[in-house]
Formats: C-alpha cells, sequence, structure tokens
C-alpha cells in the first residue's frame, strides 16, 4: 500500500470514532428525544443525524445515497422522521449533541490547545476534498463551519467519512455490487458476522438470493466464505476506496499527517474506551 493510501485508512480509522459517537452517546439520545424522536432504538435518530444535510430527501434518495440499507428500512424512517423535526432543527441539535458528548468524553481538552490543533489539520483536510459527485460529502461540506474548535473537529472529520463513503459506494458500484450483495460479500471475508449485517434490515430470502448471485459469479463458496476470486474483488473495492479517499491527505505533509495521529490518538483511546461504540460493525475496522 503507498503512502498516500495507507495515510487516507490510517487517518479514516482514528477519525471514524470519533464521528460516531453521534450515533450512540447518551447525550445525542436525549437531544433526539428533545426533538421527539423515539429512542428505543437507534435507527430513528441516525437516519436523522446522518441524512439532514441533504434537506427533506425522500427515502429513495436517501436509500441511494446509504446504499446498504433496505429500501424497506429507510421507509420506516424517512421521510416520516422530517414530521417529527425539519432539517435545520435536526442539524441544530446534531450540534447540541456533539458538543455534549464531546465535553462529556473529553473534558477540559475541548478547550485545549491540542484539540484545537488537531481541528485545523483535520479541517485543513476536509476543506481540500473535491466533493464532485458525493452527495453526502458536499451535503456536510456546504454547512457552516462551527467556530468551536471540538465542533470543527468533528465537522471536518464528518466531512472526510461520508467523503470516504461516498468513493467506497462508487467502488462498490463499479464491482457490479448491488447494496445486499455488497454486505453478503464483506461479511463472507470476515468483516463481520452476517448476523451483524442484519441491521441494514434486508429479509434472511433477500440474503441468500444475494449469496447465489455470488455463488454464480464464482465469488463465494458454498458455505457462504469468499472464494479467491471474492476476496480479490473485496480486496480491490478496498484499494480503489482508499485512492479515492487519498486526495484530502495530500493538503498535509508528513509531518503533519504523523502530528495529527498523535493528537488524534488520546481522543481514540478515549472514545473505544468509553464502550459506547460496539466491538463489531458493518465497517471491517482492524479486520479488512
Amino acid at each position: 500500500m503507498s503512502d498516500d493510501l495507507g495515510a487516507a485508512r490510517r487517518m479514516w480509522h482514528l477519525l471514524e470514532p470519533l464521528h460516531a459517537v453521534v450515533y450512540y452517546a447518551p447525550e445525542a439520545f436525549e437531544e433526539a428525544a428533545a426533538l421527539g424522536h423515539a429512542t428505543d432504538e437507534r435507527w430513528p435518530s441516525y437516519f436523522a443525524w446522518r441524512a439532514a444535510p441533504l434537506g427533506a430527501a425522500g427515502a429513495e434518495r436517501v436509500t441511494a445515497v446509504f446504499h446498504s440499507f433496505s429500501p424497506v428500512m429507510t421507509g420506516s424512517y424517512v421521510p416520516g422522521g422530517w414530521s417529527v423535526a425539519a432539517p435545520h432543527e435536526v442539524l441544530a441539535a446534531r450540534s447540541r449533541a456533539v458538543d455534549r458528548a464531546y465535553r462529556a468524553l473529553f473534558g477540559d481538552r475541548v478547550e485545549g490547545p491540542e484539540l484545537a490543533e488537531a481541528a485545523a489539520l483535520v479541517r485543513r483536510a476536509a476543506q481540500a476534498a473535491d466533493v464532485t459527485g458525493r452527495p453526502l460529502a458536499v451535503a456536510n461540506a456546504a454547512l457552516p463551519w462551527p467556530d468551536a474548535p471540538h465542533l470543527a473537529l468533528w465537522h471536518a472529520a464528518t466531512v472526510l467519512r461520508e467523503h470516504r463513503g461516498d468513493g467506497h459506494v462508487a467502488a462498490l458500484i463499479e464491482a457490479g455490487l448491488d447494496p445486499v450483495e455488497s454486505l453478503v460479500s464483506f461479511a463472507a471475508v470476515g468483516a463481520a458476522r452476517p448476523e451483524v449485517f442484519a441491521s441494514r434490515g434486508w429479509s434472511g430470502q433477500e440474503w441468500e438470493a444475494a449469496r447465489s448471485r455470488l455463488a454464480g459469479r464464482g465469488l463465494l463458496e458454498a458455505d457462504g466464505t469468499a472464494t479467491e476470486a471474492g476476496r480479490a474483488l473485496r480486496a480491490e473495492v478496498e484499494r480503489r476506496t482508499d485512492e479515492a479517499a487519498s486526495g484530502p491527505w495530500a493538503a498535509l505533509d508528513g509531518e503533519e499527517r504523523e502530528r495529527l495521529a498523535e493528537l488524534l490518538g488520546p481522543l481514540w483511546v478515549e472514545v473505544i474506551g468509553s464502550g459506547l461504540l460496539p466491538s463489531e460493525t458493518t465497517l471491517g475496522i482492524g479486520k479488512v
């Protein structure tokens, strides 16, 4: 892996947990409940927080840009969620949620010089990102930049996260993998157990039909694990994803990237150590 591709993956590993707290932190659920969303499960707030930059998007658009969710599942939360709270209200609550969650996690460090330094470096990368043709990245990039460094850090991490995610969807499409096939093929290389991918709402019949299609392409064994060709295809998807995500990191030189990793490390440890995030996710971080 080249230095540029390695940097893109390394920074994703460091920044993804800092972004993801908004989907799991108790402060975020409190803000969602204040809007009127149910919080007995995380999906009403997840769809609201993540889709709000798109405006009052319908189910078809959100299904397309999120890619991995069943249309039936997406339709359970979108567009109905906009009648609970309009996108601009969701975005304001999202900022409050991040502010409260980061203060709970990081304490006085949110006002410290090291977090401000990290925020400035990540912002430079985010502002260098070419968001052309990347719907979630461009929607987040168009939002106003927060003044507070800890909120700017989260915003920059989110722009970069969605920039990478949009590129990943493009790589999956180029590989000829539809949404459910994308999940089945990822489970097949050990990214996570199939039960974890069930969170995306596909039925057992849809999952098995995707397995059959992939087996017919020589990508899956009879037991559902990937063939050599299936592993090669998924490795190529990851390579193309890293390649598409590497551009923003050219805005920082090698020393700045190392300094950023040094600054982000303690924050990453704090988030991981908090127990807020699940130990196994559909992203396959650390496994692929």
